[in-house]
């Protein structure tokens, strides 16, 4: 049996308190980190290879079923107005299509070659990777996609949850943050869930601010695509060059971005 699916070392949790139940969701939760840890160095191996394929012209694709599948969208959906990066550079695909992002699509996850066929929608070619995400490590969709994609010579890489998982196997850059038993039996959207997102943070992350879209610790190229960012990007000019407020605004007005008013500076 994979650990995500080792009973729970709590029981009887219908008897158990509302603070009860938050105080043991909460000490479950402070191991993910420490797990995330232990993965750091195939966390590295992974982005290292993702920098390579995207600054020579590739994307990154995510596939994954259920919960998986939507957070490798929902990571995909945020890197355009964090880095200022084209929408379709980072792509999210889940079993099911866009109708399994807000309800379950039964099956979907058990079709092994589906992920192949969403995967050549989109004309994935050798300069792309695609990371499948998969907690328990044994989703068919996801496995089928990296397998195809290795044939084809694509690079691969994969986040999991278990040790020793086909998915991991059929991965050139696999990630396994062995998260443990769940608080609710088998739910991975607990534990594994949020090791999945803590990883998808620091790959996409870690990978913009190599390909240069960060400057000092700031996201000079966000979309300002509403009030609060718009004022980001002033307190950043502000802070960068020494002006009021003002001057912040109608550099920004004129130029679009933190990152092309700073470049136009003298």
């Amino acid at each position: 049996m994979s650990t995500t699916e080792s009973p729970s070392s709590f029981d009887h949790l219908e008897t158990l308190s509302t603070r009860e139940l938050l105080a043991g969701i909460n000490s479950v939760d402070q191991t993910v980190p420490q797990a995330v840890a232990q993965a750091l160095p195939q966390l590295e191996a992974l982005v290292e290879a993702t920098v390579a394929r995207l600054g020579a012209g590739g994307r990154l694709f995510y596939i994954g079923a259920g919960t998986s599948g939507r957070l490798g969208i929902l990571d995909a959906s945020e890197c355009p107005p964090t880095f200022g990066v084209p929408h379709g550079l980072v792509v999210g695909l889940i079993a099911g299509g866009d109708t399994a992002i807000r309800r379950a699509v039964e099956n979907a996850e058990d079709n092994a070659e589906q992920a192949w066929h969403d995967l050549r929608e989109y004309d994935i070619n050798n300069r792309d990777i695609v990371v499948g995400i998969a907690a328990s490590g044994r989703t068919p969709y996801v496995i089928g996609g990296l397998e195809q994609a290795r044939r084809q010579g694509i690079a691969t890489g994969c986040i999991v949850c278990n040790a020793g998982s086909a998915v991991a196997a059929a991965a050139e850059f696999p990630v396994e943050i062995v998260t443990g038993p769940e608080f609710v039996t088998g739910s991975t959207r607990l534990k594994a869930g949020t090791a999945q997102k803590l990883a998808l943070n620091m790959l996409t992350t870690a990978t913009f601010i190599r390909l240069g879209r960060v400057k000092g610790n700031k996201m000079v190229d966000m979309q300002l695509s509403n009030a609060k960012l718009v004022d980001r990007g002033q307190r950043m000019l502000m802070e960068e060059l020494g002006i009021g407020q003002d001057a912040a605004a109608e550099l920004l007005r004129q130029h679009g971005s933190v990152r092309a008013a700073l470049d136009a500076q003298p």
